[in-house]
């Protein structure tokens, strides 16, 4: 085993109750300085992933008090058009390679009215891809919207369908053709 010569550091004074040369008494105080940091970066963390959520998903928005409010895209058609196509009644008609389907979303806040609605036009034969709720549940008034001028008249004729509703050209709602939005005044005929 190697020797080595003492030296000052190999005497340490008998009352000296710390283990370690190099341990100095704790500083009153010392641990809110890592709590901050800790918050800190965990306030840095949030608004970080807040911000990215933001940009990823447009549908999250936030408002904050004093700011201007972000002016919100309109979920309705900003022009609606004049009736020109006479209704397609007899869903037969409808060529099968224009791939028509039908969206039907609820926008009322009576539960399944999209079901019933689709059980009701599928009966008709109508084309039905998907069911499901809107994104809010307020909609007063039954809208079908078409993407395509050419669908006007299928969507003049799903109006006549359902017994209530007007008609709009939209390109709002992307994937679908047809798109119907449900509104507190449907009430399925019994």
């Amino acid at each position: 085993m190697a020797s080595y010569p003492k030296d000052r550091f190999d005497d340490l004074p008998k009352d000296l109750v710390r283990v370690g040369a190099h341990r100095a008494p704790k500083k009153r105080g010392g641990g809110w300085i890592g709590f901050a940091w800790a918050a800190l970066a965990t306030l840095v963390l949030i608004v970080g992933g807040l911000f990215t959520l933001s940009l990823v998903d447009p549908s999250i928005r936030f408002e904050f008090p004093g700011l201007p409010a972000a002016s919100e895209p309109s979920a309705t058609p900003t022009d609606a058009t004049t009736p020109t196509a006479l209704p397609l009644t007899d869903p037969a008609l409808i060529d099968p390679a224009r791939g028509i389907t039908i969206t039907v979303l609820n926008g009322s806040t009576v539960v399944g009215q999209q079901d019933v609605a689709g059980a009701a036009l599928t009966s008709l034969g109508w084309p039905v891809g998907s069911l499901t709720t809107a994104s809010t549940s307020d909609i007063e008034e039954t809208i079908v919207y078409y993407s395509n001028p050419a669908d006007e008249e299928i969507a003049r004729g799903l109006v006549q369908a359902l017994g209530v509703g007007d008609v709009r050209e939209s390109t709002a709602f992307v994937g679908a053709p047809i798109t119907i939005v449900l509104g507190a005044d449907y009430a399925p005929t019994p």
